[in-house]
């Protein structure tokens, strides 16, 4: 039986050749539901793949085809290749957090800067199978970077719907480099997403916010691959930024599907961190998931700003699945949290730092103990928001403090006073 949608909700089934995102019948999301049946999936299967220079075995989200879109015809798929991320052991990231072993999966080093690549090879190559011809976004930056890249690759007309504020030009700079038709709307993103939606129903255009499940299809390869690194062990914790939660909804049913099909031998707990001020799903978390108010978001971490998540129901699922937990952090736990990230060689852009000062603020509460295995998924590029970096570093962030700066030093031609510098401002270790 080939792969199908289903209402979350409902479970009313859909043809996967239709266009559609959420259910007729009761307007609830809908998950890709694959048929595994003949199928032989084992952890060698996906072994013997690592290291593959042939497609589309040589991307990070195609590798792992079978858990994916095992139907697709391998000459409709869109891929750069995607994925193939690094896992990252921080022994002085976990030291500061308070655990034994923290890992950093990081997702900025997709070929766009960000997790988002995964996520759009899945839904280009649905458009792709749909006949698509025109694909569209909301955005808070790195979906329309992703988006503007893979239509691009598929000759397929990319549009964007920006906010007119809060983007950080990193991402806007992708997004027009790619050569997508970009709209700055006066609106903020949840808004912004019920424009796309609408605009794109009247019109013809596939829409490829995460509200499209072929879309987390393709995120679920965050999770098969950061446990194939990690030899098919299951860590306890995910930790992960929590924004309009199509990351973490994927890594509920990815994690799901693999304890489903024997490869691994127990579920890791699922953490969901949320900037304070957009963190809907925490406030939620706290009445036990029985009340929920949409919120007007803030904060510096624009990747997560969100105040009204679409992927609400399906993050909820994850955390009841997993046993898992929600967070929230402030922005100068994040800031902290990013500082030290970067200072450690790795570095992301503010909103992954939610994953270690998530971790960090967890293990101070007792939930996460200190024995436990943690990873924690970096999702941007350091490069993604250079404003935020140096702001922080000069001192110029409202409301926030330069807890761990690195100032820029200035030195005239002068021998002496160049070295006078170097001497009086060595950095930290």
């Amino acid at each position: 039986m080939p792969s199908l949608l289903q209402c979350m909700d409902c479970k009313t089934e859909y043809a996967i050749d239709e266009v559609r995102y959420v259910c007729d019948h009761c307007g609830g999301l809908l998950d890709v539901i694959h048929d595994w049946d003949g199928i032989t999936i084992t952890q060698s299967l996906f072994d013997e793949r690592l290291g593959s220079l042939e497609p589309p075995y040589n991307s990070g989200v195609w590798r792992y085809k079978e858990l994916i879109y095992p139907d697709i015809d391998d000459s409709l798929i869109v891929s750069k290749p995607e994925g193939n991320t690094n896992l990252y052991p921080s022994p002085k990231l976990a030291r500061w957090t308070g655990v034994d072993k923290l890992y950093l999966k990081h997702e900025g080093e997709n070929p766009t800067g960000s997790f988002k690549d995964r996520g759009m090879t899945g839904g280009v190559t649905q458009a792709r199978v749909l006949g698509m011809e025109r694909v569209a976004c909301a955005s808070t930056g790195n979906t329309s970077a992703a988006l503007a890249s893979y239509a691009a690759l598929a000759d397929m007309e990319g549009i964007i719907f920006l906010q007119n504020k809060a983007i950080a030009l990193g991402k806007l700079a992708q997004g027009l480099a790619y050569g997508a038709t970009c709209l700055r709307i006066d609106a903020d993103f949840d808004r912004n997403l019920e424009l796309v939606r609408e605009v794109s129903d009247r019109l013809g255009i596939y829409v490829l916010n995460s509200v499209n499940p072929f879309r987390l299809e393709g995120q679920k390869s965050i999770m098969f691959e950061a446990i194939q690194q990690l030899r098919w062990q299951a860590p306890d914790w995910i930790v992960c930024p929590g924004g309009n939660l199509g990351n973490s909804s994927a890594f509920g049913k990815a994690l799901k599907e693999l304890y489903d099909l024997g490869l691994i031998d127990r579920l890791p707990r699922i953490a969901i961190i949320q900037a304070e001020g957009a963190s809907p799903l925490y406030e939620s978390y706290l009445t036990g998931f029985e009340d929920y108010e949409p919120q007007k978001a803030d904060t510096i971490a624009t990747a997560i700003k969100i105040g009204n998540p679409v992927n609400y129901q399906k993050a909820v699922r994850a955390i009841k699945w997993t046993n898992g937990v929600v967070e929230s952090v402030t922005d100068q736990q994040i800031m902290d949290a990013k500082a030290l990230i970067d200072r450690s060689g790795i570095g992301c852009e503010p909103a992954s730092a939610c994953s270690v000062a998530g971790t960090r603020k967890l293990a101070e509460k007792g939930i996460i103990q200190p024995h436990e295995t943690v990873v924690g998924i970096l999702t941007g590029h350091v490069l993604k928001d250079p404003d935020a970096t140096i702001g922080y570093h000069s001192n110029m962030l409202e409301d926030i403090s330069a807890t761990y700066p690195n100032k820029l030093l200035q030195a005239g031609d002068n021998i002496d006073e160049i070295i006078h510098l170097l001497e009086r401002e060595k950095m930290p270790v």
